[in-house]
């Protein structure tokens, strides 16, 4: 997945989003704006014990609670003696309790914070999209740790956790459905995409990068296409079968398995 095409993607990813508003958690900072009332405006960090301090009310929870669900609690508690019909209005500032990891093969792997409701493509353009040496199966490792336990998954938990594998191919060409919503604590692992190798009568020989569906044809296609000495109906395959290299005929509409090397042979005249 190019950069261009994670950019691409992003201005249609709300069609797959699912609705989960962001919950509060510690850390984060909220900018909370009551009308008309500067001495109740302003920037509140939410402590450890996930509560804020807030002029008049004192130490309020807001920890566990969605954005709304803390404005329309704030709202109640400042109507409850203090203003008539307060309006308030809570977004957060800053992002801090909810956080995942990028790993493999991407630009910028590392831990990010989850900025509300994010996709696995909006993951990936923070990590600075894939590489080109990318497979074509993300998998996302979900936590199942208990609220509040804080830090994304480690690999060595991944076989306690949910795994979903996620095909980009079918994301890239539209499959928004597969463009999952990214939970606290997932750790998003792209592989390095596995090799097939093409040899003999054909114009640009090497390694290239093998896809779910990708034929013998098109990996000579790939690779320039024959020489004029080449003979395609005599292409043959060296394929690892039960741990021992074999080599035997394969047709041109064949799908390659990884680690394939394709030999197109020399015409006999």
């Amino acid at each position: 997945m190019t950069a261009l095409l994670v950019v691409a993607l992003l201005r249609t990813s709300g069609l797959a989003q699912q609705s989960h508003p962001y919950v509060i958690g510690p850390q984060d900072v909220l900018l909370v704006t009551v009308f008309n009332q500067a001495d109740l405006t302003g920037k509140f960090p939410v402590g450890a014990d996930g509560t804020l301090t807030f002029p008049l009310l004192g130490r309020v929870k807001a920890a566990g609670l969605t954005v709304r669900e803390f404005e329309a609690a704030l709202t109640t508690s400042l109507a409850a003696g203090f203003f008539k019909n307060p309006q308030v209005t809570v977004s957060v500032e800053t992002y801090r309790s909810q956080q995942f990891s990028v790993s493999g093969e991407v630009r910028q792997p590392g831990t990010f914070f989850l900025t509300g409701q994010e996709t696995l493509i909006q993951a990936l353009a923070q990590a600075g999209s894939t590489t080109a040496d990318a497979g074509v199966e993300i998998m996302v490792v979900r936590s199942h740790r208990r609220p509040g336990e804080a830090g994304p998954t480690r690999p060595d938990e991944a076989a306690a956790n949910q795994i979903l594998k996620v095909d980009l191919d079918k994301l890239s060409s539209g499959a928004l459905e597969n463009n999952v919503t990214i939970e606290d604590g997932d750790t998003i692992f792209v592989p390095r995409a596995e090799p097939v190798y093409i040899l003999g009568q054909v114009r640009n020989p090497g390694p290239y990068r093998l896809s779910k569906t990708l034929t013998v044809l098109q990996l000579i296609s790939m690779a320039g296409g024959v020489t004029e000495r080449g003979a395609t109906n005599r292409t043959q395959v060296i394929r690892v079968v039960d741990g021992k290299r074999k080599q035997f005929k394969i047709a041109l509409s064949d799908v390659l398995k990884p680690n394939d090397t394709i030999v197109v042979p020399e015409k006999f005249w």
